[in-house]
This record gives structure tokens, sequence and C-alpha cells, in this order.
């Protein structure tokens, strides 16, 4: 969400989708009733500071932080939203006023607060009274979203524990105060939404959501069988490929194996942001890569594909249509298929804001493929995503130097400095072995840390091994040089 969103917003006044609500020391007392509403129907956008006729109020700048986190912290807490549904809320400056501006997508769960549930019409909310109109919304949930299956067979001695741990790591080094570090795996699966009733027996079950999320592969294939996604490369072999991965294990590892065979297989040209190096690539490909986890209808028997050619990348996936035809920026209407999935991989850290996708890959393709530019696309039976590509030796020629290094950071800049040998740089900080190394970048192929990361690492010098004369020894262990050092030192200041 940016500025220019905002002001449209305010253009267009309220409706099915927009709440305007005034609040310059306190949330208003029945924000919650909106926040439910747009959680149980379509989703929608709610700014904090503006009268219901689009007249800005404002939010004491005084108040801002202690709103926010108030937010934050109800929309956690089940005795105010049940099912809890962390939000964000951001802030925005309008015509020197300060509001609150925050998104609340579609949930695929049924939501309630202070014991009732609602749901949005053009007149505002309304609460939902009578099994006919309960009994609506659930289908209609069940009919959207194949996430929210419930799995009568499964139980949490099924799922991976390391998962659950892993899943920690990443919430931890996202937002170390992220209120879910501490939950039990239980409560974590409870908070997250992974529970739900069977409708035929009436019991609570675990959902598809957390056998794709915890699951281990078993499990995963015999509630899904015909899932996987496959990575190809098809440079030269177009009509079978040079390089192929398939995945069929859970999403959280099956994200990490994404990244990994795209940085196997495509370059990263050097570049500079507000004197701050980032990874075009990192920045393109992570957008992407959720894209086919959080779009995908996971029932389907088609696989959901990344394929990498000479002169583009085409990502597709199964899924059920909401858009029809092209999607950009200005059209842009987000949509979450398997919104409790997203909603995880967003407190991950893995997923940004829902729409994000379209914005961000819009912006960084043109700089790293020479002012390309993506299609989206929803047909019938695919969400389609292409990123045309610069040719390879083009972007050789550009991976290290481009317009944005200014005179006074390109000495610093060496041409053996890729990105993943950066990556190791930054882990390593004492004597490690290969495996130790490996686990905190958190890579699964073996081959390619070894090729793309631990080698180029050596040759260049930047670290070296403790027994240099037996490199093959069960014993070895590596260390940072004095070069690498510097090295290190020098993308610090970056």
């Amino acid at each position: 969400m940016n500025i220019e969103q905002i002001r449209e917003i305010l253009k267009q006044g309220e409706g099915l989708n927009v709440e305007f609500k005034e609040a310059s020391n306190n949330l208003p007392g029945n924000l919650f009733e909106t926040v439910c509403s747009f959680l149980n129907t379509d989703g929608g956008i709610i700014l904090l500071g503006v009268a219901d006729n689009a007249r800005i109020t404002g939010v004491n700048p005084d108040k801002v932080d202690q709103l926010k986190a108030d937010l934050a912290n109800l929309s956690n807490n089940p005795q105010k939203l049940d099912v809890p549904y962390l939000l964000f809320p951001k802030t925005f400056e309008v015509d020197g006023s300060l509001i609150i501006a925050v998104q609340v997508p579609l949930s695929s769960q049924l939501h309630k607060t202070g014991g009732h549930i609602f749901m949005r019409s053009e007149d505002g909310d309304y609460r939902v009274r009578g099994t006919e109109q309960l009994a609506g919304i659930v289908n209609r949930k069940l009919s959207l979203f194949s996430e929210q299956r419930t799995q009568r067979f499964v139980t949490i001695d099924d799922l991976k524990t390391e998962l659950f741990d892993k899943a920690r790591r990443l919430m931890h080094s996202y937002n170390s105060q992220h209120p879910w570090i501490k939950l039990t795996d239980e409560e974590l699966l409870r908070t997250g939404g992974f529970f739900d009733n069977d409708p035929e027996t009436g019991k609570e079950c675990l959902t598809l959501a957390a056998v794709l999320l915890f699951g281990n592969d078993i499990v995963i294939q015999r509630a899904v069988p015909a899932y996987k996604i496959d990575c190809l490369l098809k440079r030269e072999d177009v009509e079978r490929y040079d390089d192929r991965l398939t995945i069929r294990t859970n999403l959280i590892d099956a994200y990490d194996l994404m990244m990994e065979f795209v940085e196997k297989h495509l370059n990263d040209p050097f570049y500079l942001e507000k004197d701050m190096r980032i990874s075009l690539r990192d920045k393109i490909f992570r957008e992407a890569i959720s894209n086919i986890i959080s779009h995908r209808d996971y029932i389907s028997a088609s696989p959901g594909r990344l394929m990498i050619y000479k002169d583009k990348v085409v990502l597709d996936n199964p899924c059920t249509q909401h858009f029809f035809g092209e999607i950009t920026p200005n059209n842009l209407q987000p949509y979450s298929h398997n919104p409790t999935i997203c909603k995880f991989m967003i407190q991950l850290g893995r997923f940004d804001e829902l729409g994000s996708g379209v914005r961000n890959i819009s912006k960084y393709l043109p700089l790293y493929s020479k002012g390309a530019k993506p299609t989206f696309e929803e047909n019938k039976q695919l969400f389609i995503l292409t990123l045309p590509l610069a040719d390879k030796s083009t972007i050789e020629e550009n991976r290290h130097i481009t317009p944005e290094v200014t005179p006074e950071v390109t000495p610093e800049v060496t041409p053996e400095v890729t990105p993943e040998v950066e990556k190791l740089l930054k882990v390593i900080n004492k004597e490690m072995s290969r495996k130790e190394i490996q686990d905190i970048l958190e890579l699964k192929d073996s081959e390619h840390f070894r090729k793309a990361y631990l080698v180029p690492a050596l040759e260049n010098r930047y670290i070296e091994m403790t027994i240099p004369d037996k490199p093959k020894s069960s014993k070895q262990k590596y260390r940072i040089t004095k070069k690498g050092k510097q090295i290190k030192i020098g993308y610090r200041k970056l």
C-alpha cells in the first residue's frame, strides 16, 4: 500500500471494501466489527483518522505508535477476535495529518468478535443471525478455499516438530518481539488458524493448510496426492530440461528449495538502493515464489511450475479463478487464494502484505532486466507470471557495476564477491564445519552450496580450511581470512 493508493481510496469514499473511522486518541469502539466483517466477506481497507465523508481528521501524532500496537495486539487476542488474525497497520501523512491504514484480507475461516459473527454489505457491518445465513458463509468459504478442508485422520503427531522450531527462528529473525515465538506447537496451530470443525462429524480437526505447512512428506502426499512443484531449467533442451528439481515437501522447505534453484541458475547484478546493497534477484523471486505458493489450488492435479528459459522465467500454477485477464498495478484487486497459509508466511517474513508481488516485481524487474515488464495473468485454469530476462552476456556485463554505484563505492567491489559468497561471509564468525554453515544458511542442496558458496569463497581466499592438507577430513572446518574480514566490513559500511 502506498500514498497514491491511499489518495485514490479517499477519493472513491466508503463502500463494500472501504471503511473510514475517526480515531484521534483511541481506537473506535466498533473497529473490530468492521475487521470481522471484512475477514468474513471479501476483505477491505480501514482508514483511521478519517470521517465518514472522507474528511481527514487525523490521528494524534503522540498516540500513533500506541494505537498501532493496540490494534496489532487486539487482533492477536482470541478474546477480542476469534479466530485471531494478526494485522499490521501502517502510518501515512496526508495533507499534513497522520492516518493509520489497516489492510484486512478475506479469510478462509469464520471470525467472531464479542461472541458474534459480522458480515459486510454496502450499508456497513451487520450481525449474522440464523443458521441459514451462517451455513451460507461456511459453504462459500469452503468452495473458495481448499486449504480449509479438514483432515480427519491427521493428528499433531503427524506433523514435524523441527518445522515448528524453524518457523519460530524465522519469526524471531523477522521480528524479535513477535508474539507467537513463545507459543507451544499446539498454541501456534490454534493461533495461526489451523484447526476447524469437520462439517460431517462436527469434530475439531487439523486443516489442509496445517498439513501443507507442517506435515511430513507421507502425510502431505496422502492428503494431496497430486501436489508437486516442478523447477525446470530449459536453456538448451526446451522440449525436456537441462536441470530439474521436483518438490513434494512442506511449503516452508519448498520455499527455500525454489529460492536455491533460482540462485543456482540466475545471476544477481550489483545494485544499490539508497546507499544499501540489495539483491534484485531476491526482491523479484521472493515475490514470485510467494505468488506460486499463495495462489495455488492444492486440490488440483496440475503441478506448480518454475521454468527458467534463456530469455524469460515463467511461473504458473493451478488456481480458482478470481480475476479475468492480465493483472497490473492499476487494476490490482488483492485476493489471497490461501489466506491462512499466506497469513502464516507473512509472520515468517517470507511474504509481504497482500498485493505486494505485483507492485514490487513491476518495480524491480526493469532494473534487473533492462526495462523488461512482467505480465501477471489469471485464466480459468492457471495463474501465470512471466518475467522477461536480459540475455546472459548483458547480465554478466552488469553483474557488479551499475549506474547506481558511486565512484567512492566502486573500488570496494570486486567481481568475485557474489551474493552467495556475501551471505556466507555474513554468517561465518568462528571455525565452522560445512554442515554448520549450510544449516545456518538454511540450504538443502549440498552441491549447490559447494559450487555457489564454498568453492568461490575458498578460491578467492575469503575463507580458509583449518586442515588444508586434508581437504576431505571429517574434522575439516572453515574460518574467515583477513581478506574476507575486509570484505565483510566493507559491506557493513554499505
